[in-house]
């Protein structure tokens, strides 16, 4: 293939790509241009998913919703996207049940003190369960939540709905269904919202192509929202075992080569992924490679809608990959993070 047929297919795909998204919150054709900032760039702000194992527990002592003070120096530095994790027991105590007002008022109070960021992302923090039990292929519940949140968030473009954190130990496809089926309940919900859809095996950048017809790669081949307003759901951490539990890192050069298949794989399938989680410890060598992998997304993105970074919050303490400023201080990743962050950019 000549060079000006490779130029030419690399601009169809990502016009594809482009149109296949749907605006969000203004024009998609602004997403894609390679080396450029992406489209979203942002965090994720945890602590209402907190202790899970003390259900419902107890808002402002056993999880928190985060307010404008915790997202004031994301914002200042330009970040223009937060994942705020949540707990699906909290939001909807019984199966198939009425979602708790209480609860839903809290992460509407959250939704509200947040509007500066373009983008708010829902992120079912579950693992494809519910209350420690496995969901089924043929499960509806995780429909009817989404059914729900989505008639209640249609009219605001700006959240986003992430079908469920890090899905493991269900097959790629009694997961596909399970999204399927999630994703059509939305749209009949009447709901336009953008929809990131994981895989499972926790939804791993690194083995999304690993496994055959057992891999998420094949289940989630031809994968279509009857909206046409989604983007996979990736998540990849650059330590040994890419667990994001270790503060060493595996190379400088390792999360672009850890994110070079599912790349491909996304520009195959005309499809876009999202970085949802991702994090590095302030180790030299894992600041060289958050960096590196960060100019690789920018470097491809057509195939890239955005990332959010883990994390930020109050009430991390000494976790390592924390970039929740402490004493009015930034920490290094920080440093890292900013070059490459859209809203900066566009200052």
């Amino acid at each position: 293939m000549t060079m000006l047929a490779r130029t030419l297919a690399r601009s169809l795909l990502a016009m594809t790509a482009a149109l296949a998204l749907g605006a969000v919150g203004g024009s998609a054709g602004a997403q894609g241009a390679a080396g450029a900032p992406l489209r979203y760039t942002g965090v994720n702000l945890s602590s209402a998913e907190y202790n899970a194992d003390k259900l419902p527990g107890e808002a402002g002592k056993d999880y928190v919703y985060p307010g404008t003070g915790t997202a004031a120096p994301f914002l200042a530095a330009g970040m223009n996207a937060v994942r705020v994790p949540v707990l699906w027991e909290r939001l909807q105590p019984q199966p198939m049940g009425p979602l708790d007002p209480a609860e839903l008022g809290r992460l509407d109070t959250a939704v509200r003190e947040l509007g500066a960021f373009q983008l708010f992302v829902i992120d079912i923090h579950n693992y494809a369960r519910y209350r420690g039990k496995l969901l089924a292929a043929d499960d509806r519940s995780l429909t009817d939540l989404w059914h729900r949140l989505a008639e209640h968030y249609r009219g605001n473009d700006r959240v986003a709905f992430g079908l469920m954190n890090e899905p493991h130990d269900i097959s790629a496809l009694d997961w596909r269904a399970i999204a399927e089926r999630s994703v059509a309940a939305i749209r009949s919900a009447g709901a336009r919202n953008l929809v990131l859809v994981p895989g499972t095996s926790w939804s791993g950048g690194h083995s999304w192509t690993i496994g055959n017809e057992g891999s998420n790669a094949a289940a989630f081949a031809g994968f279509r929202d009857p909206g046409n307003r989604f983007a996979f759901d990736i998540h990849q951490y650059l330590d040994a075992d890419s667990s994001g539990t270790k503060k060493e890192c595996a190379g400088a050069k390792v999360g672009r080569e850890r994110l070079a298949a599912v790349t491909a794989w996304m520009r195959r399938e005309h499809a876009v992924g999202w970085l949802g989680e991702f994090g590095a410890s302030s180790e030299p060598t894992c600041l060289a490679a958050l960096g590196d992998m960060l100019q690789y997304m920018q470097s491809n993105g057509d195939a890239w809608l955005g990332w959010t970074y883990w994390a930020g919050g109050d009430w991390w303490g000494s976790y390592p990959l924390s970039i929740q400023p402490e004493g009015g201080r930034d920490k290094p990743q920080m440093g890292v993070l900013k070059r490459y962050l859209k809203g900066a950019a566009a200052r």
